[in-house]
C-alpha cells in the first residue's frame, strides 16, 4: 500500500501564495505520474497539474502561468506552488500518484481564498 500526506493549505488572502507537499510512504518502487486535484463545494473534482517521472508536466489551462508543479523523487515529494490565488481557487486539494495500475489519493487539503 501507499500512503499520501499533504500539507500546506489555509487561508489566504486574493493575490497571495501558498505552497503544498505531499510525501508519500509505504511500497514505493516505480512512480509513474504525481498530480494534484482539487475539488470545490459543489462541484466535480479536477485535475490541478500533474507531473511525469521524467519531469514533464501539465496543467489545468485555469492555473497555468500561476501554480508550478514540481517533485523530489528521492523522497517521493510532490509540490504544487500556488500564486495570484484566486477566490475561484478555493477548493479541498487532493495529492494522487500512479504507480503502475493503481491510482493512490490523499485525504485532501483545504485551501482557502478569501478577504
Amino acid at each position: 500500500q501507499v500512503q499520501l500526506v499533504e500539507s500546506g493549505g489555509g487561508l489566504v488572502q486574493p493575490g497571495g501564495s501558498l505552497r503544498l507537499s505531499c510525501a508519500a510512504s509505504g511500497s514505493i518502487f516505480s512512480i509513474n505520474d504525481m498530480g494534484w486535484y482539487r475539488q470545490a463545494p459543489g462541484k466535480e473534482r479536477e485535475l490541478v497539474a500533474v507531473i511525469g517521472n521524467v519531469g514533464n508536466t501539465n496543467y489545468a489551462d485555469s492555473v497555468k502561468g500561476r501554480f508550478t508543479i514540481s517533485r523530489d523523487n528521492a523522497k517521493n515529494t510532490v509540490y504544487l506552488q500556488m500564486n495570484s490565488l484566486k477566490p475561484e481557487d478555493t477548493a479541498v486539494y487532493y495529492c494522487t500518484l500512479q504507480q503502475r495500475s493503481a491510482r493512490y489519493w490523499g485525504q485532501g487539503t483545504q485551501v482557502t481564498v478569501s478577504s
